[in-house]
């Protein structure tokens, strides 16, 4: 029996969460709202996408830098990617920094694992056939240095604990599909 893939568009996903100042997010490897080049995808490469940004809240004290694609065929979409207390001197990720072993993040920032199950940056991978799926890369200021969760934790985890610490949040929403 073939499973169809057709299926309502999912909410933006912070659209339902308190709400918080908003700064910017660029990217000189991503465009909103525009398709993925191949090297950021699981078929080319993976490499985690540049970002920088700026404007964030008084107050804030770290980062956690996320990626998420609300429209996988999950009932709970799927973490691409997490990285924990980046500290508040750091305002941009190279190109590559999502890389397993987490050679460029900065001092004390840290993977946790994505839902497929490995450390860093996994790239974007929509079913064959699906529609264009968003990945929401976001950055969440948060009023703490350190978020206070295991390197085990889940991204779930990891958003669940941020939210009660964000301050503000900026985001960018490339497209992908196969």
């Amino acid at each position: 029996m073939a499973v169809s893939l057709t299926r309502p568009v999912a909410p933006e996903p912070y659209a339902l969460l308190p709400s918080v100042a908003a700064f910017d997010v660029a990217s000189a490897d991503v465009v909103h709202g525009e398709p993925l080049a191949p090297e950021l995808t699981a078929d080319g490469g993976g490499l985690s996408p540049a970002l920088e940004w700026s404007g964030f809240p008084e107050g804030t004290r770290s980062f956690v830098v996320s990626c998420f694609d609300p429209d996988a065929p999950t009932p709970a979409g799927y973490w691409h990617w997490t990285v924990v207390d980046v500290p508040v001197s750091t305002t941009s990720l190279p190109r590559g920094a999502g890389s397993p072993d987490g050679a460029l993040l900065p001092e004390g920032a840290f993977h946790v694992r994505a839902d497929g199950g490995t450390p860093g940056y996994e790239g974007a991978a929509p079913p064959p056939g699906d529609r264009p799926h968003r990945y929401v890369f976001a950055v969440h200021a948060l009023d703490v240095e350190h978020l206070e969760v295991p390197r085990d934790a889940t991204p779930t985890a990891v958003a669940f604990t941020a939210l009660f610490h964000t301050l503000g949040r900026a985001t960018i929403s490339p497209t992908s599909s196969r």
